[in-house]
């Protein structure tokens, strides 16, 4: 949407007198708790409506092809892949990376398993860890799911400007002291960027991880990011760029198995599949 001179130069001037990043939201004018937490909650239906409403949410799996270009700690590119990904509401997810579609991991609930050039194994336990977390983030999940689960906290964290847009910032912690703020378009209620707070129970270290979503386009009726950036602790760590995309294709239970990888490594050429 075209700008009016006139407003871009008072975001420009907001941006300028602001002292933080932009990613902590300003909190003047926040309401008392109870008005605080349904103001909340509204801004959150309004971004589901913004999202596809009933579409969105009835979304039950996706098979998304995309480009996935990782950065190491001094922000220069470290790595560029080419991935299938096939997921299914609630819990799973199937990768199958390059062009071959030759290394393939697939997630199930708490479970997971990998297929390289050595076979079938299962997952790493921090890849696993990092799964189950992802789901506790992930933007999807958080809408369509969490926002509703016993001991999550809603609160309305005021007015801000993200990347030159007005927004509303909301701001969920749950009965595991993670905090997920949203930054929510004012004008759209699409998600602008995602701010994710968590603390490992062992080393009791905190993470920040910053995640934007730009240049959405309709699916099916939903609202999808074809360009997504993400950021741990102000390194920058990958960005991703969706290529094409479906929904609600009837994604069978069986591709989420370990006896699906086993199966396709009984049935390759082991001298030609990683060539």
């Amino acid at each position: 949407m075209i700008r009016l001179l006139g407003k871009l130069l008072a975001i420009a001037m907001v941006l300028a007198a602001a002292v933080s990043s932009g990613v902590r939201a300003q909190n003047t004018g926040v309401p008392m708790p109870d008005q605080n937490a349904q103001e909340a909650r509204e801004l959150l239906q309004q971004t589901i409506q913004a999202l596809g409403g009933q579409s969105y949410m009835n979304l039950r799996d996706s098979t998304c092809e995309a480009r996935l270009s990782s950065f190491g700690h001094s922000g220069e590119l470290m790595g560029f892949d080419m991935f299938l990904e096939m997921t299914k509401v609630p819990d799973k997810a199937r990768t199958e990376h390059s062009k071959k579609r030759n290394i393939i991991e697939v997630f199930n609930g708490d479970k997971g398993w990998v297929l390289d050039k050595g076979g079938v194994a299962e997952a790493p336990p921090d890849q696993v860890k990092a799964w189950t977390d992802h789901l506790k983030k992930d933007i999807g999940h958080v809408l369509r799911s969490r926002i509703n689960e016993p001991g999550m906290i809603l609160r309305y964290a005021g007015a801000d400007v993200v990347d030159l847009k007005e927004v509303s910032w909301v701001e969920l912690t749950d009965s595991d002291d993670w905090t997920i703020r949203l930054a929510l378009d004012s004008i759209t209620h699409l998600p602008v960027r995602e701010v994710v707070n968590s603390q490992d129970p062992a080393s009791q270290l905190r993470t920040e991880q910053i995640y934007e979503f730009s240049n959405y386009h309709s699916i099916s009726g939903v609202q999808t990011p074809y360009q997504i950036s993400a950021s741990r602790n102000g390194f920058r760590v990958f960005q991703e760029f969706l290529d094409t995309c479906s929904y609600n294709t009837g994604l069978s239970d069986s591709l989420f198995t370990k006896e699906s990888l086993e199966e396709r490594w009984a049935q390759v050429d082991k001298k030609k599949l990683f060539k």
